[in-house]
């Protein structure tokens, strides 16, 4: 079943993401923070669907998406050309990927639009769990990282929660945070926590959350307790 949103307003976050808050009549939307809607749409004469993750909390009339435009990409290319009062169908919100466990430590680890799932999981945990939380977050520079005033400011209310960036092509005169890959810092960071008491939770780009997985269970980490969705670069999008 479908349901009819109207886009509200659009935002955009970067060169290539924008914000789109899509509201509802008469209809509540509750889900899990990390869980995806499918958007419907035509394309050559056909019905498409493609996911994409509420970057807001639940239990409102509204659905905030954040979406990469890929020039190639039907899905992101349809939704890049809609503006404020369009209509457009989607679905209820579900998917496999939220907080499983609010009692044990959490780390959540992300590159480029991945950070789409991860960052209502980590508002919601900051605000919810009994445990530390850390987010680290990769992208290519400062300029692509989204959500970083709204993660900051987070950082700064909880104390329960870090978060790191990662830039791969940060350039030294501007950036003095860590830079690489997200996977090059994991098994720094690893040492100082108890895998057998963390849940993990890895989106990106597949190759990344492939060779996250692997590092995590060699660590010791719990293979049951290590989540992931890959599906940025059109991955499961396109």
């Amino acid at each position: 079943m479908t349901l009819t949103v109207t886009v509200a307003d659009v935002h955009r976050m970067t060169p290539d993401v924008k914000q789109f808050r899509l509201v509802a009549d008469d209809h509540a939307f509750e889900y899990d923070p990390g869980q995806h809607t499918m958007v419907h749409f035509e394309a050559d004469g056909e019905e498409e669907a493609r996911p994409y993750t509420a970057a807001n909390l639940p239990g409102t009339n509204q659905l905030v998406l954040a979406i990469k435009r890929y020039d190639d990409g039907t899905g992101s290319v349809f939704m890049h050309e809609r503006t404020p009062g369009d209509e457009i169908e989607v679905e209820e919100v579900d998917g496999n990927l939220h907080v499983r466990d609010f009692d044990r430590d959490a780390v959540f680890l992300a590159t480029g639009t991945g950070i789409t799932p991860l960052y209502p999981m980590v508002k919601q945990y900051a605000r919810e769990g009994e445990g530390d939380a850390r987010l680290v977050f990769g992208e290519r520079d400062q300029e692509h990282l989204i959500f970083r005033e709204s993660l900051d400011q987070l950082r700064a209310e909880e104390t329960n929660l870090d978060v790191d960036y990662v830039l791969s092509d940060a350039e030294s005169e501007t950036w003095n945070g860590l830079t690489g890959h997200v996977q090059d810092h994991l098994p720094d960071a690893l040492d100082e926590m108890d895998l057998e008491e963390t849940d993990f939770y890895v989106c990106g780009v597949p190759e990344m959350v492939v060779e996250t997985e692997d590092l995590l269970v060699e660590a010791g980490a719990d293979e049951d307790r290590v989540f992931t969705e890959g599906w940025e670069s059109d991955a499961a999008e396109e």
